[in-house]
């Protein structure tokens, strides 16, 4: 754990871009930091198919889109068996989503989380999370430390920096957290053409 100022740790939690989005996170009590390698070890074998297969999606699909002459039925074919592995992986993801730990992630990026919780952890507490996103199935497992806690909605509300985290799951979370930013601004732009319509 770096020693880090209060004021520096939330100033490197603003360094990514981060969203207002809805998701499960299982926290856990963490008693010490622990070795790079020991990290890597105790990362849960569903969470890495899940991190290299969002990965392996997006570099393929780019691949494919690059060619000349490959049909867009190939791409769809290809995206549909992608959707169909993607439900598979999130099927057996939800069975790491531990009830006992769950709390409520209300935002999210490439720095850390926020959530919700009824439990009592102290700033400065080392934490395990298993982050649970509804887009494209993504679960990410990492550690982070307790930085800010307040109240919201007769809860607490806990911000957490990342201490450990595999960089291809930080570039997921920025991916996703752009992702929906994209369809939020969408719907935005359509909502805006019906009522000029009106």
């Amino acid at each position: 754990m770096n020693q880090l100022s209060q004021t520096e740790k939330l100033a490197q939690f603003e360094e990514f871009f981060a969203i207002a989005h809805e998701f499960s996170v299982n926290v856990i009590p963490l008693a010490k930091a622990v070795s790079e390698e020991t990290f890597e070890s105790l990362i849960p074998v569903p969470f890495l198919l899940s991190s290299d297969n969002a990965s392996i999606d997006q570099s393929a699909l780019r691949s494919i889109q690059s060619m000349r002459g490959v049909s867009n039925q190939l791409t769809d074919y290809l995206q549909h068996q992608s959707r169909k592995i993607d439900l598979l992986v999130g099927y057996i993801l939800k069975q790491h989503d531990d009830e006992s730990t769950r709390a409520s992630g209300v935002l999210f990026g490439g720095s850390g989380i926020r959530f919700l919780s009824e439990q009592d952890y102290q700033i400065g507490q080392l934490v395990e999370l298993k982050i649970f996103l509804d887009v494209e199935n993504v679960a990410i497992y990492s550690h982070a430390e307790i930085i800010e806690k307040g109240s919201q909605a007769e809860q607490t509300c806990y911000t957490v920096i990342f201490q450990q985290i595999r960089e291809l799951d930080q570039d997921i979370l920025v991916r996703a957290s752009l992702h929906i930013q994209a369809k939020e601004l969408q719907m935005l732009a359509k909502q805006r053409r019906e009522s000029a319509k009106e």
